[in-house]
């Protein structure tokens, strides 16, 4: 489904974001668009959070084919 491919591509950005931030002290969404008060990046932050709770139903989904 391509809501659930957006959705893993967004939580992987965020998670990139992070490691940025954990490894480097570098918040790249802040640095791209304003800081971390700037209404896009804000944007994206909620995004990022509605994705990865998204993803959370990944992991209860029976992937199995019903032809298997």
């Amino acid at each position: 489904m391509i809501l659930d491919k957006i959705a893993l591509i967004l939580a992987i950005i965020g998670g990139l974001n992070w490691g940025s931030i954990g490894l480097f002290r570098f918040d790249l969404v802040a640095a791209l668009f304003g800081g971390q008060t700037s209404m896009i990046s804000r944007i994206i932050y909620a995004l990022v959070g509605l994705a990865a709770l998204w993803c959370i139903s990944l992991l209860f989904r029976d992937t199995r084919s019903k032809d298997s």
